[in-house]
């Protein structure tokens, strides 16, 4: 069974997380946790507080050590990387990687360690390389890679990154996701 949603934006994902989320059926309850590139001084709930008014789930920005819950979104505060540890978060203010702090590159490959095939990755608009390297990961560890199709992404370079550092399961239209992960996730389930 997956046990993890990792969601990973840049340029133009705002839009895009707000999409996915608002597309994803209640039924797939799996924790969705999401690494948007913003500014270091953006205000630290201001991600979580947009985004609640398109979702019908409890969406909240991570706090250290905190429990990873069913049905919930997460949102990696601005500048901390945010690691997925068996069951919890953990906040790090290492240095930069890709030029972000989240880092997509550093949830990724953290919950792939902790989770392995229970991961579901997906990489969103995006202007730079950030998540590619991540995404690889999920892969190796026997997570699913998903990406958006660059055609339709407000910037590509972070999707063709990612179809290039590994072999996705499936590239779809934004719009197509949130039906994806539903077949995705119940036809595990009922398996």
């Amino acid at each position: 069974m997956y046990e993890l949603i990792c969601v990973g934006a840049s340029w133009g994902g705002l839009d895009a997380v707000g999409r996915l989320l608002a597309d994803l059926p209640i039924q797939v309850d799996q924790p969705v946790v999401v690494a948007q590139h913003r500014h270091s001084t953006s205000a630290p709930t201001g991600l979580a507080d947009l985004l609640r008014l398109r979702v019908k789930r409890p969406v909240q920005d991570v706090e250290d050590k905190m429990p990873i819950e069913r049905g919930h979104v997460y949102i990696a505060p601005p500048d901390y990387h945010l690691l997925v540890e068996r069951g919890s978060f953990a906040l790090s203010v290492d240095e930069r990687v890709q030029y972000a702090r989240p880092s997509i590159d550093v949830l990724f490959e953290s919950a792939s360690y902790a989770y392995g095939r229970g991961v579901i990755g997906i990489i969103l608009t995006g202007a730079n390389e950030d998540g590619a390297a991540g995404l690889a990961a999920v892969k190796r560890r026997g997570g699913v890679a998903l990406v958006q199709d660059p055609h339709g992404a407000e910037r590509r370079t972070m999707p063709d990154a990612a179809i290039a550092a590994t072999a996705a399961d499936a590239v779809l239209p934004l719009e197509e996701i949130g039906r994806f992960l539903y077949g995705l996730c119940l036809e595990r389930e009922v398996s």
